[in-house]
C-alpha cells in the first residue's frame, strides 16, 4: 500500500475546494463582459434581433488577461433575422466561457417583436434556453499532490429565460434587459454551495452627433447591476471618419482603460478590435491586458436596401 502525505493531502484538498469555490462565485456573479456592447446587442438583450434589417452574423472571441494561466476565455456566435413580414425577428447566441477549471456552454433562442414608431423602432424580445456548467477539479496542478488520485468533477444543466426592450432610431438607441431571470443554484449536490446564477439588469444607451461631413461621434454607456456585487458603468465613445473606420475609448469604472477600432470592410461586413489595458490594481503586474476580436456579417436579398455604416 502506498503512502500517503497527510499534511500534503490535506492541502491538496483545502486548495481543491478554494478553486471550486472561487471559480463557481465568478461564473454565478458575473455575466460574460463585452468591451464591444455596442455592435454585439444579442449578447445582452433578446429585442435587439432583427435590428440589422436582415439576417446578421456575429463572431465574438475575448482573451482576457493575456499572459495569466485559466485567464477567463469567452467565444460568441450570435445570428438574428427578421422574418417576412419584418415585425417578428428570430434569434440564436451560442456562448462558449471559460475560467480555470470551470467551463460555461450557453445556447438561448430569443424571439424579439418590431413595432414602427414615427421616428424610430420599438422592439420587445424574450429569450430562452440552457447553460451547462462544467468544473474538472483534477486539472488543477499543484506542486503537492496525494498518491491516491482525486477525482472530483461537478457539472450542471441550468435552464433559464430573459426579456429585453430595445429602442432604435436613426441617431438614438437605449435598450434594458435581464437576460436570465432565473437565480438557479449551480452546485446542487454540494450542501455548502451557495454558487448560483444572479441575476443582471442591463441599461445600453447611445446618441450619434454629426460633426461635419466625414466626421461623426457616438456616445455610448453600460449601466450592470448585478445583485449583490458592485454597479458597473461602462463610458465609451466612438468617432467614425467617412462611415468606414471607427476609433473608440472607453473606460470602465474602478476597472480598466479600453481602446476599439472597428472597420467597415464592405456594406455587409464589419470587423472589430478591442484592447483591454491592463489596470492599477495588482493583477496588472502578471498579464498585459485583454484582447478582443469581432467579426459581422449581414446577409440582404439583391432588392433590399443595405444602410452602411450600421450605427446601432
Amino acid at each position: 500500500m502506498r503512502k500517503v502525505n497527510i499534511k500534503s493531502a490535506l492541502l491538496y484538498y483545502a486548495l481543491v475546494l478554494l478553486m471550486g469555490l472561487i471559480s463557481l462565485s465568478a461564473f454565478s456573479q458575473q455575466h460574460t463582459m463585452y468591451t464591444q456592447y455596442m455592435f454585439n446587442g444579442l449578447a445582452l438583450n433578446p429585442a435587439y434581433a432583427g435590428s440589422h434589417g436582415g439576417m446578421s452574423i456575429t463572431a465574438l472571441a475575448r482573451e482576457q488577461w493575456s499572459g495569466l494561466e485559466g485567464a477567463p476565455s469567452t467565444q460568441t456566435l450570435a445570428l438574428h433575422s427578421p422574418i417576412k413580414n419584418k415585425k417578428i425577428s428570430l434569434g440564436l447566441l451560442m456562448l462558449r466561457d471559460q475560467i480555470g477549471v470551470s467551463k460555461e456552454h450557453a445556447i438561448y433562442g430569443s424571439y424579439a417583436y418590431r413595432i414602427a414608431m414615427e421616428k424610430g423602432t420599438l422592439s420587445m424580445g424574450l429569450q430562452a434556453g440552457f447553460t451547462s456548467f462544467r468544473e474538472d477539479l483534477n486539472e488543477l496542478q499543484l506542486l503537492h499532490r496525494p498518491a491516491a488520485d482525486f477525482q472530483d468533477i461537478r457539472s450542471s444543466f441550468l435552464p433559464n429565460f430573459g426579456a429585453g426592450i430595445f429602442y432604435s432610431s436613426e441617431r438614438f438607441y437605449a435598450g434594458f434587459s435581464v437576460p436570465r431571470m432565473l437565480q438557479n443554484s449551480i452546485d446542487k449536490d454540494n450542501p455548502i454551495s451557495t454558487a448560483k446564477e444572479a441575476r443582471h439588469y442591463f441599461l445600453t444607451g447611445g446618441y450619434m452627433l454629426y460633426l461635419s461631413r466625414d466626421l461623426k461621434l457616438k456616445p455610448n454607456f453600460l449601466l450592470k447591476v448585478v445583485e449583490g456585487a458592485p454597479i458597473q458603468f461602462d463610458l465609451n465613445a466612438n468617432l467614425l471618419i467617412k462611415d468606414l473606420i471607427w476609433f473608440g475609448l472607453s473606460h470602465r469604472f474602478g476597472a480598466d482603460w479600453n481602446a476599439l477600432l472597428e472597420l467597415q470592410i464592405t456594406k455587409r461586413i464589419r470587423f472589430g478590435y478591442a484592447y483591454d489595458f491592463a489596470s492599477s490594481t495588482d493583477l496588472s503586474q502578471v498579464h498585459s491586458g485583454s484582447h478582443e476580436f469581432m467579426l459581422n456579417y449581414v446577409f440582404l436579398k439583391p432588392e433590399q436596401k443595405m444602410k452602411s455604416p450600421r450605427f446601432f
